[in-house]
């Protein structure tokens, strides 16, 4: 099966479109990814309504291209500015810029983008392994397994976002309620449409993400300091050599790519647990010698490898279950439904080829990676000496004219300038975005196979423990639940809780 998927895969890979896709992916995911304040992410919003306008595996190869590149990007700003590009840098800045500090800028970031390659494909060899198996395993599963895994997501997600649990679990609850509105699947009965036609088939999902991000992010980054500083950079060159510097450090970086795929595919867990969580364990095992924290080529290796792999392990309930391991993944989930294609394990029985060309293209972005990455390193320098009062303004156009793009509806605008309103409230009150993406994506998969589960049922919602993958999901449910509710309890009793508390 996985052989015929990867073959009939390769017809769809195999063609100059998508090879030139995969470069101008990379190039843009890098450059995002080292402008601080953007990320893979955000130039992920920007391009979806070009992408969604190509052809499916076409628009696969420039998106998967702009996760990887970003997910790396990151790494330049963090070694030559001390400023991470986006959170998955963070943890590179701990070797990293003491590096750049020595006079080995050079060699710190042909190490990051090196590392980040190879964890990448690392990650992507136990997608093609696993993901298929997985699906094998979820053929048997139906409405009340589903509706579990749908629950567990989302708990997954709001218990490991930003801020409180509480404020993750309302997030997300918000993305279950766009869900609802539009057409219902199963009645087709019209609801929370207010007699307005443009209503009828809900809110339009990159309407929703490029307001809440976007939007949000630029009004954040204009009521910011240094709008018109241009950062004062000397141009560095990458050169391929860092490539044997990674390999020779061979148990490191095939450790902290295990341990980013491990956490990329727990749904909510993402690059930037993993990268600290590789450092830490890098860090323990390293020699007497090694002095981590003060530019350890090591440290280096840790992160990057082990953010990158995240990408491969969060595609792997992504396109197995249709569960998408982080926001980034649920936009990629999202386009796959537009196509009409169902992630999960429909999609490895009845499109295999479609299969077999994401992991064709995933393995290639990163390749490109490594020699783009290197290649084009003094191209990257230039973006960061960008001053935001010219990047922002150029953004702003891109999102009303890609989401303007999207059907000609002046509708979609106005939807996007609310919810970048609605974006700006919630960051202000801390309130996690991400959340909403995930509930928005997994809403009618959860509500469609609820219903479904209950009138199937003739006892009601005993059904969920009368099957035993559903009851053991349930059980997960409920201990994941239990355990986010004892650390916030614990949390709150603790002494430096109390030391905090005005009265």
């Amino acid at each position: 099966m996985l052989i015929e998927s990867i073959t009939q895969g390769f017809a769809l890979f195999a063609t100059p479109l998508v090879f030139i896709l995969i470069i101008l992916g990379i190039v843009f995911g890098l450059l995002v990814g080292a402008v601080p304040g953007l990320g893979p992410l955000m130039g992920i919003v920007l391009i979806l309504p070009v992408a969604i306008n190509l052809q499916p595996i076409t628009a696969m190869a420039l998106l998967l291209g702009i996760y990887v590149g970003g997910s790396c990007g990151g790494s330049i700003s963090a070694i030559l500015l001390r400023i991470p590009g986006t959170p998955l840098a963070a943890a590179t800045l701990f070797d990293g810029y003491p590096l750049a500090q020595k006079g080995r800028a050079a060699e710190a970031v042909g190490v990051a983008i090196s590392s980040s390659a190879l964890g990448g494909l690392i990650g992507g060899v136990i997608l093609i392994t696993s993901a298929p198996i997985l699906a094998i395993f979820a053929r048997q599963f139906s409405p009340p397994e589903f509706t579990m895994l749908a629950i567990t997501g989302l708990v997954a997600i709001a218990s490991v976002s930003e801020g409180s649990f509480l404020k993750g679990v309302l997030s997300g609850c918000l993305g279950l309620i766009l869900a609802t509105i539009g057409t219902d699947q199963i009645s087709m009965g019209y609801r929370f449409t207010f007699d307005s036609h443009h209503m009828l088939n809900g809110f339009h999902l990159v309407s929703i993400v490029v307001g809440m991000f976007a939007i949000s992010e630029m009004v954040f980054q204009m009521m910011g300091k240094n709008l018109t500083a241009k950062p004062n950079i000397p141009i560095v060159r990458a050169e391929f050599k860092s490539v044997l510097s990674v390999l020779k450090n061979w148990k490191n970086l095939i450790r902290s790519s295990l341990i980013g795929t491990f956490f990329g595919i727990l749904p909510g867990a993402g690059g930037v647990i993993s990268s600290f969580a590789a450092y830490a364990v890098a860090k323990n095992a390293a020699k007497p010698d090694e002095k981590y924290g003060e530019g350890e080529v090591g440290g280096v290796i840790a992160t990057e490898s082990a953010n990158n792999a995240t990408c491969g392990g969060a595609l792997v309930p992504s396109l197995a279950l249709g569960i998408p391991g982080d926001p980034i993944a649920a936009l990629l989930v999202a386009t796959l439904l537009i196509f009409g294609f169902y992630p999960g394990p429909t999609l490895f029985e009845d499109q295999p080829e479609i299969v077999g060309a994401i992991f064709i293209v995933y393995l290639a972005s990163n390749v490109a990676l490594l020699i783009l990455g290197v290649l084009l390193t003094p191209l990257f320098v230039y973006a960061l000496r960008i001053r935001k009062s010219r990047l922002i303004p150029a953004i702003l156009v891109l999102c009303v004219v890609g989401t303007f793009a999207l059907q000609s509806s002046i509708f979609d605008l106005w939807a996007m300038l609310g919810f970048g309103l609605v974006g700006i409230i919630l960051r202000i009150a801390n309130y996690p975005l991400a959340p909403i993406v995930i509930g928005t994506i997994l809403g009618p998969l959860l509500e469609n196979n609820l219903r479904r589960s209950l009138l199937l049922s003739d006892e009601g919602y005993w059904i969920f423990l009368d099957r035993p993958v559903s009851a053991v999901l349930l059980v997960i449910n409920v201990l994941l639940l239990s355990w986010v509710a004892w650390s916030t309890i614990r949390k709150i009793g603790s002494p430096e809780s109390k030391q905090d508390d005005p009265a």
